[in-house]
């Protein structure tokens, strides 16, 4: 009989991102007995790939900037399909994360008088991200995990969760086993909150780092948790084309609010041909306009550069589509010509120094081939926005895993203040439910065993299939047919594919031993992703629009029916998904005539601050 060892928590956080290790704090600050387990080491979690800044209406460069603005910049991205009280817990939080974040010794940008920088981002009204040149990612987790070293938080690193475990309906606990040894580990906890990133790994071009298989969503989604807008995958507009070296690394949105801009292969910025009639008039209309609001002319408007990541990374797929691509099937984004090469660097030094030593490529002399990059999934497991809970008693979700804030469409910067806010609130009210449970929950035995069983059957299966070609296959197939530009026959005949890899992926071999087993990790893995990619499918076709960062060739418009929906999917009894469509929260008006504004001075005293 397989051994196991168990190790007892008030709080299990799954995930030492951004989101993870603050919700870890706020658990601990509680006063909750908190464990932290990770696919891969303190300090290496995927949220160090973002980059360009975090958001935040601190008004430290605009002061006409405030909550009610970022309020609306969010709502409006994201196809007003946000969950809006979300949206206003949010805008209103997210400067206090910031300086908290601060006070405990992140070393952010400052400006002349000695505050924190904001930089301009797409989408973003004013200059409302907080950043440390182009590592702010890296700057968060650093400071993060620091604070929770210092509290004393139990780390179980190279550890990965294969199922929840539940009593009576409720989560009470997970099994995992030690990427290192194979050893499993049975965590019983009170509360377990799920912070694991998001599933770019399904797809074959992806900004993604091999962590961000979708485990997050599956697991709850297997134990009966809603999923909400997983239509809404958010193709980045620039990652890299070439060299191959760098193929899908992200260029952050910060070269091009340093002034960077978007040229086809006759030289022409073509974004000023691409901008959507919900947006005309608040950007410029002429190179010389975006010039002077480069130079820090106020009474100029945003270059359409600095439009929302949907409308651009589209934008970029129709000028390859008709011819104006570059040669390896992007476009150029050329910040050389723009700023001087100190400069460059100050202000970009990680773009700098990454693509010069993993592509050759000099950013301050020549344009960079980018394309649209699978980067961000806006939907995720179905929250409450004021505790982060699911709709499964002791479960938790915050971070990308979790759906909600952002809608049809992200924002740049969201993302990094979306993890320390709802991480800290996921944190505090997991915290809170753990305390109000009186002694342990029991772990079923049975359960444990049976699913163990299930990780151990690879090995016990030597006529079974390679479980690297199934990945490959999975992820070549959902580019193909469920990428950036979707249509009916191609979605339907993904779930048909998706249904035959379900149950090949039941059906893999490897061989070894369980100590460093790349194979065993691939072999479960693609269980869980197989799910997920089913999922985004399902949804996919349930939408027949085009909205954010999902887009039908077949319905290429937006269509009012579907502005007032969200699409849920839901486990049914026997295993299989379905889709439910149901009506968007009502807002309350004050907060619609924000969300709805025309003019920005119209903000100034609507709401109080």
């Amino acid at each position: 009989m397989e051994s196991y060892t168990i190790h007892d928590y008030d709080v299990l956080v799954i995930g030492a991102g951004g989101a993870g290790l603050r919700a870890a704090i706020a658990a601990i600050e509680q006063g909750a007995r908190v464990g932290v387990v990770t696919k891969s080491l303190l300090g290496k979690a995927h949220t160090v790939m973002a980059e360009g800044g975090m958001a935040a209406a601190m008004g430290n460069v605009r002061p006409e900037d405030n909550w009610k603005v970022h309020f609306r910049d969010t709502l409006k991205g994201g196809g007003m399909l946000n969950n809006w009280k979300m949206v206003m817990n949010y805008t209103k939080e997210a400067p206090d994360r910031v300086r908290e974040l601060e006070r405990w010794g992140a070393v952010f940008d400052r400006t002349p008088d000695g505050r924190i920088n904001q930089r301009n981002f797409g989408g973003h009204s004013y200059p409302r991200l907080a950043h440390v040149g182009d590592r702010t990612g890296l700057e968060l987790i650093r400071t993060l995990q620091d604070h929770a070293v210092k509290m004393g938080i139990h780390a179980h690193m190279e550890t990965t969760i294969y199922r929840l475990l539940t009593d009576a309906g409720r989560v009470v606990g997970a099994l995992g086993f030690n990427r290192q040894t194979g050893e499993f580990l049975v965590f019983r906890a009170k509360a377990v909150v799920l912070a694991t990133g998001g599933l770019g790994r399904i797809y074959q071009i992806t900004s993604n780092s091999w962590e961000c298989t979708g485990d997050g969503f599956s697991l709850a989604s297997m134990v009966g948790a809603d999923l909400i807008d997983m239509e809404f995958i958010q193709f980045h507009p620039t990652g890299m084309v070439w060299p191959p070296s760098v193929m899908g690394i992200l260029v952050t949105e910060g070269v091009r609010g340093e002034g960077g801009v978007l040229k086809n292969s006759e030289g022409k910025r073509f974004m000023f041909d691409n901008v959507p009639e919900r947006y005309k008039g608040e950007f410029a209309e002429t190179e010389e306009e975006a010039e002077r609001w480069l130079q820090g002319d106020r009474n100029a408007r945003r270059p359409p550069e600095l439009l929302t990541r949907d409308v651009v990374a589209r934008a970029i797929r129709k000028e390859v589509n008709e011819g104006r691509g570059s040669p390896h099937g992007g476009v150029y984004l050329d910040i050389a010509s723009r700023r001087p090469a100190d400069y460059i660097k100050k202000k970009l030094p990680s773009m700098y120094h990454q693509f010069m030593k993993l592509g050759n490529l000099d950013i301050t002399k020549e344009p960079m081939e980018v394309g649209p990059t699978c980067h961000y999934v806006m939907g995720g497991v179905r929250v409450d926005p004021d505790t982060q809970a699911t709709n499964v008693p002791g479960l938790y979700a915050a971070g990308e895993v979790a759906g909600g804030l952002h809608g049809a469409n992200r924002l740049g910067g969201n993302s990094l203040s979306d993890l320390v806010v709802f991480g800290r609130r996921a944190g505090m009210a997991a915290a809170e439910y753990a305390a109000k449970q009186s002694g342990s929950y029991q772990v079923d035995e049975a359960q444990v065993r049976a699913y163990i069983a299930e990780a151990l059957q690879p090995f016990n299966n030597p006529q079974g299939e390679n479980p690297f070609a199934l990945m490959k296959e999975l992820r070549a197939t959902m580019q193909k047919n469920a990428g950036i530009m979707r249509e009916e026959g191609e979605l339907k005949a993904q779930l048909e594919i998706l249904a035959n890899l379900k149950k090949r992926a039941w059906n893999t071999s490897v061989s070894g031993s369980r100590a460093y087993n790349p194979g065993w990790h691939t072999a479960l893995d693609i269980r869980l992703m197989v799910e997920i990619s089913e999922a985004v499918v399902l949804a996919a076709l349930a939408r027949k629009e085009s909205r954010g960062g999902h887009a039908r060739l077949d319905y290429p418009d937006p269509d009012p029916t579907f502005a007032k929906i969200n699409h849920i999917i839901r486990r049914s009894s026997d295993g299989t998904l379905t889709v439910v469509a149901e009506p968007l929260p009502e807002m309350p008006e004050e907060l619609r005539k924000i969300a709805e504004a025309k003019d920005l001075k119209e903000l100034s005293d609507k709401v109080g601050a």
